[in-house]
């Protein structure tokens, strides 16, 4: 498993799971309570997701999230 840094990875990463399970963006929708339009949104602009429709959508869709400690990275600061 890779990290995610980014909404737009997190959006990749669910639309890459809808697809991979051979689900619609209609038949997921309608699990969530939800539009095929807002499920589109979310998918593609995963940043106006809240904390709870990621976590019913990962339910949906049988993944997961973990929070873990970033490794440290040590950086050179310029000023």
């Amino acid at each position: 498993m890779h990290p995610t840094f980014t909404s737009t990875h997190i959006g990749a990463t669910l639309t890459a799971r809808r697809k991979h399970l051979k689900l619609s963006q209609t038949h997921v929708a309608s699990r969530l309570g939800l539009s095929q339009n807002r499920l589109s949104e979310l998918e593609t602009r995963p940043g106006t997701l809240t904390v709870e429709q990621l976590l019913d959508l990962l339910n949906v869709l049988g993944l997961e999230m973990s929070i873990t400690t970033r490794a440290t990275v040590k950086r050179k600061v310029e000023w």
